[in-house]
């Protein structure tokens, strides 16, 4: 019986992917890889977070966007919801800052509120 999970999300660009991990504190592996779950059963993926005494957590890309791939049920000291929620917005993050930045805008203030939303203040430079 298979554990694995696959949770859609509307990440698409590996770059900003990567720097979201690299936020969150983890490492990843790039290449022709696998997740493995339970009863060893294995999952092909194009990149994975190799964690200490837990499953680790893989990414693949499903047509144009990534998926997040693993066995939640072997997942220790992270839960699926917060990685997922935590994830997408640093991508998303990373997403907005580049594309204003090549439309000419610079970042000018970023504060965190207590609630965990990011709020950018950005100007165009002539």
């Amino acid at each position: 019986m298979s554990h694995f999970s696959r949770v859609r999300t509307q990440i698409v660009e590996k770059e900003y992917l990567l720097q979201a991990i690299k936020d969150l504190g983890f490492t990843c592996e790039e290449g022709d890889l696998k997740v493995t779950g339970f009863a060893r059963q294995q999952v092909p993926v194009d990149l994975i977070i190799r964690l200490p005494l837990s499953y680790d957590i893989g990414f693949r890309k499903n047509g144009e966007n990534y998926e997040i791939v693993t066995d939640w049920f072997g997942v220790r000291g992270i839960k699926r919801e917060e990685f997922t929620s935590r994830l997408t917005q640093r991508y998303a993050y990373h997403v907005t800052r580049a594309k204003l930045e090549s439309q000419g805008f610079a970042l000018v203030e970023e504060q965190v509120q207590e609630t965990g939303q990011i709020r950018l203040l950005l100007r165009r430079m002539s």
